[in-house]
């Protein structure tokens, strides 16, 4: 198959060597720009560990004025993504809840249930869950202190090759990682949408698939768990 994957860089190019090894054709569009704040107010601390949900969160660390006092912190990340780019920040005390954000919650409680400390959670600017409010059940009153590192803003456009495929047909699906990537997606094909909802969407979570249900996608397919492995095993199915 001709593939779009729609993942800001550089994640993206991991994914697009995976398809490839797999025998399909991949496009590049990454809809979203992810920018680390260096600046970033952590707070005072001091934390029992860190929360992570995105590898965004970890690359951020590296440019951050207090990044000593945060690898030597324990790590709790969503998935295996989110770990293998904490460890590639510096961290040694890593820990991956292999599956969502409630599994998260749940591996924190297990881990820090006694902790008089609060855990900090490094997160972007524009986020579709809060932690320490959604999933308050699974913490037990354990505190969460939230800290923006990074900000993912959206394209405003497709790259011309790749709107261009979407235009004339030759995209037979396209990969989702984000409800934030999937609303770029859907603004950015405004005046060609029907085209663009043609393809085959596989998306890495209901969340991120609802908009291009909404939106009139006739083929949406949601990986069976919100990570990579998941969503690769999906297009290995066929359109």
């Amino acid at each position: 198959m001709r593939l779009l994957v729609t993942r800001p860089e550089p994640d993206n190019e991991r994914t697009a060597a995976a398809l490839r090894a797999q025998g399909h054709d991949v496009l590049l569009a990454p809809l979203l720009r992810i920018t680390p704040i260096p600046d970033a107010d952590l707070g005072a601390g001091p934390f029992a560990a860190i929360l992570l949900t995105s590898a965004n969160g970890a690359r951020a660390v590296a440019e951050h004025r207090r990044r000593v006092e945060l690898i030597a912190l324990p790590l709790l990340a969503v998935g295996r993504s989110s770990a293998e780019a904490a460890r590639a920040a510096g961290f040694a005390d890593v820990t991956s809840a292999d599956g969502d954000a409630r599994d998260l919650m749940q591996l924190a409680t297990a881990r820090f249930a006694r902790s008089p400390l609060p855990l900090l959670y490094l997160a972007g600017e524009d986020r579709s869950r809060e932690l320490g409010g959604e999933f308050a059940g699974e913490l037990a009153g354990l505190p969460v202190r939230t800290a923006v590192v990074y900000r993912a803003a959206k394209a405003e456009t497709f790259p011309p090759a790749a709107r261009a495929a979407l235009e004339q047909g030759r995209i037979q699906g396209v990969l989702h990682f984000s409800l934030r990537s999937v609303e770029g997606y859907i603004e950015c094909a405004r005046d060609f949408s029907e085209q663009a909802l043609k393809p085959v969407h596989y998306c890495l979570s209901e969340r991120a698939a609802e908009p291009l249900r909404q939106a009139g996608a006739a083929n949406v397919r949601v990986a069976r768990r919100p990570d990579e492995a998941s969503l690769l095993g999906l297009v290995m199915l066929g359109p």
